[in-house]
């Protein structure tokens, strides 16, 4: 996703031996690929890429139905992106894939910093990851629609990384009321119907036409991220103490997204079964 990188001068290992370290180097972008076990029980590789330059992190992974996840942490901006390129269902009219992308916030100590990130690496590139801490579901109300031409006041990589989305970009309520305080152009978004006409539509996992306008939900796991930096102490000759980091704890997190639809067409995944 990002531009060739910048190798390494030179390393130095912090920690003991450990199956994922953090080292010291001199860099602005790097790759590193991480095996994790999806809820279904089948192995995916993430990529995770940090570029320290642009101050950006991305992480992607394809899901056991097909459907390729992408998610971005802008540092510059403050900004997290989700992209999910799902695999349509060609025998009832859909084209080959079906874009969604979900733009929100970024929140402190959700994720590393695109520092940090650039210096991981791994001891052992064919063990399968486990998460140190389940963090718990996120429910998310996609209240507002965002117009993709105006949407690099949010974050200049918006455009590249949701152009296939262009009709299914979403974002809060509280999202658009916080960059609305910070000044951007309220043009860009366009409040969904469900807002202000919610009883009047059905789930559309409970909509059996499917040219009803409906409420759909879409769900992702991020199965393995590292989510925070950890710190070991030291002593000198002296005895004089000091802190430096040694590693990371790796999360996992799950989110679920609800969102207004002109018609179930565009959510067939969301059906009772």
């Amino acid at each position: 996703m990002f531009a060739s990188c910048v190798s390494a001068a030179s390393v130095r290992i912090l920690t003991r031996v450990c199956a994922l370290v953090l080292l010291v180097a001199v860099g602005l972008c790097s790759e590193l690929r991480v095996r994790v076990r999806l809820a279904d029980g089948l192995v995916t590789e993430e990529v995770l890429e940090a570029d320290s330059e642009k101050d950006l992190i991305s992480l992607e992974f394809k899901q056991g139905d097909g459907a390729l996840i992408t998610f971005m942490a802008d540092f510059k901006q403050d900004v997290k992106i989700f992209r999910a390129l799902i695999l349509g269902e060609l025998e009832r009219g859909q084209n080959q894939y079906q874009a969604l992308c979900f733009i929100s916030r970024l929140s402190r100590n959700e994720i590393i910093p695109s520092e940090s990130m650039t210096r991981l690496r791994q001891k052992n590139p064919h063990a399968i990851r486990l998460a140190e801490e389940r963090r718990g579901l996120e429910q998310l109300t996609m209240s507002a629609a965002v117009n993709l031409t105006q949407a690099s006041q949010l974050s200049s990589h918006i455009h590249n990384m949701c152009s296939e989305a262009r009709e299914a970009i979403y974002t809060r309520e509280s999202d658009v009321k916080h960059w609305l305080d910070k000044g951007v152009d309220g043009s860009m978004f366009e409040v969904l119907p469900q807002t202000t006409e919610a009883p009047s539509f059905q789930a559309c996992h409970s909509t059996k036409d499917l040219w009803q306008p409906c409420l759909c939900t879409y769900s992702l796991r991020l199965e393995w991220y590292p989510c925070l930096l950890k710190y070991c102490r030291s002593r000198d000759t002296t005895g004089k103490g000091s802190t430096y980091k040694c590693g990371i704890k790796s999360c996992s997190k799950g989110y679920h997204f609800t969102y207004y639809v002109p018609q179930k067409q565009l959510c067939l995944w969301d059906e009772e079964t």
